[in-house]
């Protein structure tokens, strides 16, 4: 009996200790391995237009409703458009997302509207050999704003764009002296300069080892909530731009609305020198188009535009009256819109000197499409000197073989594959080579031909 009492004492000391162990694995340790955290990874390269900024602000989203544990952008620009610069700062300030920028590779910089952009980031850090700033508002062919809209309005542009970089600074715990010097006097500064006045917080030579550095700092997001950032082994993930914003961010470069033009006026030319060609209309309406479409999202002047088009306008006139004038005005009218092109002043834009349409790409291009005018005209000058080879005119000087005497009463002649009733001045007799001198109706004039 003794025996049984500690069988059952022992049987309930073991059910209470797999009790207790299923307890403390349920409730304390994980129920199972917890997922790997992921990274959004986006990049900014070129200008800061209407595409690249509703695809930085679409990234933020995405990584939010995504669950991304932060967004890392790439970032690489002289500058841009300063609504769409405000969109981007608006959707970082606003993120629930850690937003982490990387000035990056080596030689690349944040300038000008980039400040902006590195600015509102949680945590900034750049790769050796880059810079940062020059967020002096210019014109956008590189102009200083005084000499372009005189003192008040300079003063006012400048002091509502310092009022935005010390209000972005501030609210990220940044250096807002540097933010200001950046627009008052257009301070520049490399990543370790950068890192000492408290503009960026890192220097790091890639993404993997920006994103290792900053593993476990906190930092705070919309709302106030403080994140702990866990980057160190998360898996990165791209979001790619979507289609239109690829399209409306490829478009905006003067160069190319330029150079869209050019294409245009070259494919309508050729178009109507030779009907039924369709290829190059195609191309040329296209081409038109596209330009109508990448000026929209670029600070260009109007003008520019109506000269550029008058221009190509006066080019296809030539082809009704090759004189030459008209060409060589069209041609003059497409290079003085180039010069015009893009606007001396837009107070929309901050942009580094170097965004504006170049005499080195716009004189090239413009002696090679005058050439090719040329070409195209005096080809078709040519053409209209041949002699007339259809119809009743076309069958004058053909030569042909008399089928019967032919007097001026009457007679037939066998011309061009076909029989025609002829008269001659003189008579010719059967068999004679005979030449086409006159056509009236169904009637030729013909003579002898000599031998």
């Amino acid at each position: 009996m003794r025996k049984h009492v500690d069988r059952m004492s022992w049987l309930r000391h073991v059910l209470w200790g797999w009790l207790l162990a299923f307890v403390f694995v349920g409730f304390v340790a994980p129920a199972a391995p917890a997922s790997p955290s992921f990274v959004a990874r986006c990049e900014l390269e070129g200008v800061v237009d209407a595409g690249s900024g509703a695809y930085l602000a679409d990234c933020v989203k995405r990584a939010e409703d995504g669950g991304a544990s932060a967004l890392l952008v790439r970032l690489d620009t002289p500058g841009g458009s300063l609504e769409a610069t405000r969109t981007v700062v608006r959707a970082f300030l606003g993120s629930r997302v850690p937003v982490l920028v990387w000035v990056g590779p080596s030689g690349a910089h944040a300038g000008s509207a980039g400040v902006f952009i590195a600015l509102a980031s949680n945590v900034s850090a750049m790769a050796p050999g880059t810079n940062i700033g020059a967020a002096h508002p210019v014109g956008a062919g590189g102009e200083d704003v005084e000499q372009v809209g005189g003192e008040q309005l300079a003063k006012k542009v400048e002091n509502d764009t310092v009022a935005f970089a010390e209000g972005i600074a501030r609210q990220r715990g940044r250096n807002p002296e540097w933010a200001a010097a950046a627009v008052r006097d257009s301070a520049s500064v490399p990543a370790d300069r950068a890192v000492a006045l408290r503009v960026v917080e890192l220097v790091s030579p890639t993404e993997a080892a920006f994103l290792a550095s900053v593993d476990g700092r906190r930092v705070e997001v919309a709302g106030g909530d403080s994140v702990t950032l866990a980057t160190r082994d998360a898996r990165v993930v791209s979001l790619e731009p979507g289609l239109s914003q690829q399209v409306v961010h490829a478009l905006a470069q003067p160069t190319l609305v330029y150079l869209l033009f050019l294409v245009a006026a070259l494919g309508l030319v050729v178009e109507l020198s030779h009907p039924g060609a369709v290829a190059p209309g195609l191309i040329g309406c296209v081409a038109l188009v596209l330009a109508l479409m990448a000026s929209a999202t670029l600070p260009v002047r109007s003008g520019a535009l109506v000269l550029m088009l008058v221009g190509v306008g006066l080019i296809i006139a030539e082809l009704f009256v090759t004189s030459g004038l008209l060409g060589a005005a069209g041609v003059g009218l497409l290079i003085l819109g180039g010069v015009f092109l893009v606007d001396r002043f837009e107070p929309g834009w901050f942009v580094e000197p170097s965004f504006r349409l170049s005499w080195s790409v716009m004189l090239p291009t413009a002696l090679v499409f005058a050439g090719a005018m040329a070409f195209v005209v005096y080809r078709s000058a040519q053409t209209r000197r041949l002699p007339q080879r259809g119809g009743d005119a076309g069958l004058v000087g053909e030569a042909g073989t008399a089928l019967g005497p032919v007097t001026p009463s009457g007679g037939e002649v066998f011309v061009h594959g076909e029989r025609w009733r002829a008269v001659s001045f003189t008579p010719i007799h059967e068999g004679a080579r005979v030449v086409v001198r006159a056509v009236e109706g169904l009637t030729l004039t013909v003579a002898e031909s000599m031998p």
